[in-house]
C-alpha cells in the first residue's frame, strides 16, 4: 500500500455523475472523463436505440481499440528508432 495522496474528483459522464477516487490530478481526471463522455454521446448519436449497457460496452471497445493502435504505433516508432542508431 503507498502513501501517496488520493484525489477526489466529481465529474458527469453521460448525465451521470461519478467521484473519481484516484492519485491523478482532478484535471487529469476530467479530461478522461470527457473523452468518455464525448465517446458516449458520438456512439449514442450513430446509435439511438442502444442501451446504457450496451452503449458503455461499446464506448469501451472503441477506446480500447483505439489504445491499442497507440500503444502499434509507439513500437513502430520505437523500432524506427532503434534503426536508425544501429
Amino acid at each position: 500500500m503507498t502513501n501517496t495522496p488520493k484525489n477526489r474528483t466529481s465529474v458527469e459522464i453521460y448525465g451521470t455523475q461519478y467521484v473519481i477516487i484516484g492519485e491523478e490530478s482532478s484535471s487529469h481526471v476530467r479530461l478522461v472523463a470527457s473523452i468518455v463522455d464525448k465517446k458516449m454521446r458520438e456512439l449514442n448519436s450513430k446509435n439511438p436505440s442502444l442501451d446504457i449497457n450496451k452503449l458503455a460496452v461499446l464506448t469501451t471497445v472503441n477506446i480500447v481499440n483505439d489504445y491499442v493502435k497507440l500503444l502499434d504505433r509507439v513500437d513502430q516508432l520505437e523500432n524506427e528508432l532503434k534503426r536508425e542508431k544501429d
